[in-house]
């Protein structure tokens, strides 16, 4: 069987690539006219509102059905708002309010503020159940460790998302909580039984099927109770026995980014996209820096070539090919507002704070009253660890900058692991941290501190010789027994550390 033009078209159906630029590059916009039908945003592609739906009105003016994907999860992961930090708090806050009308409200305005900019699919909720808390790559992206709590959120925001002509999708399938791995970098392994995984991981996937998730995306994750030698994505057993047949899903399943370690390391880009589509998988995300058209051509020939050798059945690439289409008709009945209405944030600003003061937590012990609240500039140390590939490394947090608008004078310093550690390091910066909060309120900013020793270390060091300091937790909070005071805000959100400011400074509103 020869590269027919019809196949090479199916196989263009299914690859949903991202680009470089916050234009159009010629190459994607001649395979839109051809046959592709979608791509996936990054933060790379996003400057402005207005740039954005430009951008959407430049790709839909080659292919006016065509899919255009982004991980705008808020909270940590954003794309949208990655260079100002989210006006929304991610899951982690929204199950600790446990309020699923707020989890919906939220989700709508996400949902509007995408809709605005021409986005039609949106790759959240994640529906992990984080019942390890030392997973490197979920944490605050989940709703939470009780299975039932993130299945009722998962369906709020599903609700929310989708009721805006946004598809939702729920990841990392079939849960990505219970791992120790980051699967950009090698294959999770999830040990539970079939029997615990219904208990728990796979319950938020059922409620999302129930409600009508439009998406499902696939894990890199490696679960052998279903299969004991190929990762989700590429396991018939777990996207076409589990996923299919067992939970019912029969929208578009698709797969997290292919060119991760943990299935691109073992298979090539190529190998693994085909394998992927074999197992049941309808479109193969294409992200992190494998964004131009040669990466295009080899997964493109490598589906091509799977059918042509017989391990890829035709009818299996055009039924991927025909779920693709079906979703694009779906948000096509749903047509984005004109480019000049994005950016309207209004609501965003009020539903998104609004939720993030609601999350925050503060834990007093004896001598708190004399410290808060602070009415003294402070000096604010902020101590900032490396985070997993899927949050933004550009994406500013922390409490130090909203403090200062409040308490003007207010001063700043950033550290991180190598600061900290090496010999004499920890004494040293303690030395100047400690000179440099002199007489001046000390408040302490970490981010998942029980993961991470070196600030454990420094806070510890710090409130032994200042146990009037303050310890806000950006992160889970695995600690809350550091500080006279210990504020934990459940995310890193740019409204999260507005809420801890206002928490500190007494300046809550009514």
């Amino acid at each position: 069987m020869k590269r027919s033009p019809d196949l090479l078209r199916l196989a263009d159906t299914v690859i949903l690539p991202g680009f470089e630029g916050t234009t159009a590059p010629d190459w994607v916009r001649r395979r839109l006219g051809g046959g592709l039908a979608g791509v996936v945003l990054f933060s790379r592609n996003v400057a402005t509102p207005a740039q954005v739906a430009g951008l959407t009105a430049e790709l839909r003016a080659e292919n006016p059905g065509v899919l255009i994907g982004i991980d705008e999860e808020a909270g940590e992961v954003t794309r949208l708002e990655a260079r100002t930090g989210s006006s929304r708090p991610g899951n982690y806050a929204l199950g600790v309010v446990d309020d699923e009308e707020l989890t919906e409200q939220v989700a709508r305005d996400i949902g509007r503020d995408l809709h605005a900019a021409g986005v039609n699919l949106d790759f959240a909720p994640a529906a992990d159940v984080n019942s390890n808390p030392d997973n490197p790559v979920i944490g605050l992206r989940s709703f939470g460790a009780d299975p039932l709590l993130v299945a009722r959120h998962t369906t709020a925001w599903i609700r929310g998302l989708q009721s805006t002509g946004v598809a939702a999708c729920a990841k990392h399938f079939p849960g990505h909580g219970d791992t120790s791995v980051d699967s950009h970098h090698g294959v999770p392994r999830v040990g539970a039984s079939r029997e615990e995984l219904a208990e728990a991981e796979l319950w938020p996937f059922l409620a999302a099927v129930r409600e009508g998730v439009r998406c499902v995306m696939t894990g890199h994750l490696l679960v052998p109770a279903y299969d004991p030698e190929l990762p989700a994505t590429l396991s018939p057993r777990i996207l076409t026995g589990l996923l299919r047949t067992e939970l019912g899903f029969d929208g578009l399943i698709v797969t997290d980014g292919i060119e991760m370690a943990a299935v691109s390391g073992p298979y090539g880009i190529g190998g693994a996209s085909a394998l992927a589509v074999t197992a049941g998988a309808d479109a193969v995300c294409v992200g992190g820096e494998n964004a131009d058209e040669a990466t295009m051509d080899r997964i493109r020939a490598a589906i091509v070539d799977a059918v042509t050798g017989g391990t890829l059945p035709e009818e299996r690439l055009a039924e991927a090919a025909a779920r693709v289409r079906a979703l694009a008709a779906w948000v096509a009945d749903r047509a984005p507002r004109a480019p000049s209405a994005a950016g309207d944030g209004g609501a965003t600003a009020e539903v998104g704070l609004a939720a993030a003061r609601r999350a925050v937590r503060i834990t007093r012990r004896p001598g708190a009253e004399a410290v808060l609240p602070l009415t003294a500039a402070p000096h604010v140390v902020e101590l900032a660890p490396e985070t997993n590939l899927a949050i933004d490394k550009g994406t500013p947090w922390g409490a130090g900058e909203p403090l200062s608008k409040l308490l003007p004078g207010t001063t700043v310093t950033r550290l991180a692991e190598p600061d900290v550690t090496g010999p004499g390091a920890l004494d040293g910066v303690s030395d100047t941290v400690l000179g440099q909060a002199a007489d001046r309120p000390l408040v302490l900013v970490v981010r998942d501190a029980h993961r991470h020793l070196w600030q454990l270390g420094l806070v510890e060091r710090l409130l032994a010789a200042r146990p009037d300091g303050v310890v806000v937790e950006m992160g889970l909070p695995g600690r809350t027994d550091l500080g006279v005071a210990h504020v934990a805000t459940h995310g890193s959100a740019r409204v999260c550390g507005q809420a801890a400011a206002e928490v500190l400074t007494g300046a809550v509103p009514e």
